[in-house]
């Protein structure tokens, strides 16, 4: 699977931890994140992985920064993304399952590695339930 990744300087470790995590599974990983600490702007990150994932360039996408919410509108802003915040393994699955997020959104300062990493799998292995969900989703756009 060809995944995009982006974050800013709060979710520069996490970032790490899941390229290895996901790069150990076999995954292809576009990094469009920062890789040090220094404070960056996230709406420059989060653009590029919502403009991969809007183009089909990649199948999914994950983002970070401090609280998950400034990557999270962003992406929002390109027609054919769905951007779900996430902050336990079960609203990753959800927003997977219900909303067919095709970027999950993580918040770094609130979140630890272990979090992240059980969010990502979940996120990962978790199919869309289609059927009423679908039908939801189909009345998202303006």
């Amino acid at each position: 699977m060809k995944i995009a990744i982006g974050n800013d300087h709060a979710g520069t470790d996490y970032k790490k931890a899941i390229v290895a995590y996901l790069e150990n599974l076999g995954h292809t990983i576009s990094n469009y994140g920062t890789n040090t600490d220094d404070s960056v702007d996230y709406p420059d990150f989060a653009h590029l992985v919502a403009k991969a994932v809007n183009e089909e360039k990649v199948d999914l996408g994950i983002l970070l920064c401090g609280t998950g919410n400034g990557v999270a509108i962003t992406a929002n802003k390109y027609p054919k993304v769905r951007a779900g915040l996430a902050w336990t393994k079960e609203i990753a699955k959800i927003i997977k399952e219900h909303n067919n997020a095709n970027i999950i959104v993580i918040p770094a300062r609130f979140t630890a590695e272990i979090q992240v990493l059980e969010m990502t799998e979940m996120y990962l292995n978790t199919e869309f339930e289609g059927g009423r969900h679908q039908r939801r989703i189909d009345k998202i756009s303006c």
